[in-house]
């Protein structure tokens, strides 16, 4: 007995070890090495723990058979090859075939697009859409909150379901830990099917916790679908609400919601294909039933014929490579003239970083939105040591002053915009599950530019010298070390 604790330092010091040695294996990025080699060193006990829930990588295992993923592919090609007349833009055709070749992220022409700020525009919007639905609803999403809001789409589903239309609903289970089982037992009692994504169950699934569905994708009848930055929360619609003019756009006047800024896409043509595979191979993944059927791609509407080309493009911790983040690395790098972004969480990874000051410095308008505060207090510290990096390579940073901008966008010379999910952060390009919609159109890119320009009368510009003045010594130290676990945030 009184060597039992040299024993249990032993068996302490070994399990370090071979964490250490596992994550030097996994070849990761050398930044986000070294953030594990740190916290398993100099956190004794938690950072065991942390590796446990937080660190272990998923990218090489094989969640769903390659057989299965063609299975759930094959409709969307199929409905991809009947396209006529498809022209793909020559200034982005290696971006397009990019992803296409690394997650069959298809191209589709004929869509139309909305672009929504609002949440009282959005869910009054996705509502009437679920009111008229016929078939099947389709919902995936991060947040699922039991609330006035939730409960009010709750019933919507509810409602449809006992028509006969098929309900199936994708909430992620940490996104969604606060919310009771209660909530989601009465839909699914009502005739919805419903799925926690990689719910957390000790021990079984505790090292997945790490491991989150980020998207919010709604697919309603085949025909209209939904994608964007909104989860289902009365956040998005409290707090003060202003007309406001849009002079850089047709639409004439936006509503700006104060208290919470979002992006979100209401989609309909072609693209609703490559919206209904992501939600299918989510279902895949959650309930093992492959749904191949063609009454799920039904023919839209033929008299929308335009080159509005669109790429739903997914990535997941599971996949070979990070496709969004290299989606936005090629972008950034093949700009000519500007790149606006506007993300809440700004933790790029290194391909990112390079590109931004690599195109910043060749003479392109970088601009990044952020917001001048964040809900994440360790992200915002994170956060001030990359600004000031960015900052030197004259990349224009805007903080937004008007409430908290949830925002994930980018548009870039006119011609291509993206919205989403993803942040511009570790998170979201290596851990979480995310979906964007990347748009090739010069009347989206324009709409989009100008939700960025109008956000832009919102914001101050950061200064270099200024952000530095105002940090001291202490505040720039403990930024410079939260910033070694910015991977790990």
């Amino acid at each position: 007995m009184i060597y039992i604790h040299w024993l249990i330092l032993f068996l302490y010091v070994m399990a370090v070890v071979a964490s250490i040695l596992t994550v030097v294996m996994d070849n990761r990025q050398p930044a986000k090495t070294m953030a594990w080699v740190l916290v398993l060193v100099f956190l004794p006990l938690i950072g065991i723990l942390l590796y446990f829930f937080f660190g272990q990588n998923t990218r090489k295992e094989k969640m769903i058979s390659q057989n299965s993923m063609d299975q759930l592919t094959k409709r969307s090609m199929l409905e991809f090859a009947e396209q006529k007349n498809l022209r793909l833009p020559e200034e982005y055709d290696s971006l397009i075939k990019l992803f296409t070749a690394q997650s069959w992220a298809l191209p589709f022409k004929d869509n139309e697009v909305d672009i929504f700020t609002d949440g009282y525009h959005l869910f009054h919007a996705l509502l009437q859409d679920i009111s008229k639905a016929q078939r099947h609803i389709h919902l995936d999403t991060y947040i699922f909150n039991d609330d006035a809001l939730g409960n009010m789409m709750a019933d919507a589903l509810i409602a449809k379901a006992k028509e006969g239309v098929e309900v199936r609903v994708i909430y992620d289970a940490v996104g969604c830990w606060s919310v009771s089982r209660t909530f989601f037992e009465r839909m699914r009692e009502e005739g919805i099917e419903v799925h926690a994504f990689m719910p957390v169950k000790f021990p079984a699934f505790t090292g997945k916790v790490n491991y989150r569905n980020h998207r919010k994708i709604c697919v309603i009848d085949g025909l209209v679908g939904y994608i964007g930055g909104m989860n289902i929360a009365t956040r998005y619609i409290q707090g003060k609400r202003k007309r406001v003019p849009l002079k850089l756009s047709p639409q004439g006047f936006i509503y700006k919601h104060i208290a919470w800024r979002d992006t979100h896409l209401r989609i309909r043509g072609g693209s609703v294909y490559g919206l209904q595979r992501a939600f299918l191979v989510d279902w895949y993944f959650v309930d093992r039933t492959l749904i191949t059927s063609r009454r799920y791609y039904p023919e839209y509407d033929d008299t929308r014929k335009n080159d509005c080309l669109i790429q739903i493009v997914s990535s997941s911790p599971i996949s070979p490579w990070p496709d969004i983040m290299q989606g936005y690395v090629r972008i950034i790098l093949q700009a000519k003239k500007y790149v606006y972004m506007a993300t809440p969480y700004f933790l790029p990874t290194e391909p990112v970083l390079f590109a931004m000051r690599t195109a910043a410095l060749g003479g392109v308008d970088v601009q990044l939105m952020i917001p001048a505060k964040t809900d994440a207090r360790l992200v915002e510290w994170a956060s001030k040591s990359y600004l000031s990096e960015i900052l030197e390579a004259r990349v224009k940073v805007l903080l937004y002053k008007e409430g908290f901008n949830h925002s994930k966008l980018l548009v870039s010379d006119d011609m291509l915009s993206t919205c989403g999910s993803t942040n511009v952060d570790f998170r979201s390009f290596e851990n979480n599950f995310e979906g964007n919609a990347f748009i090739y159109d010069a009347a989206v890119a324009q709409r989009m530019k100008a939700v960025f320009l109008e956000d832009a009368l919102h914001c101050e510009v950061l200064d270099e010298k200024s952000a530095v003045a105002e940090s001291s010594f202490l505040q720039r130290l403990w930024e410079g070390v939260i910033r070694l676990f910015s991977p790990l945030l």
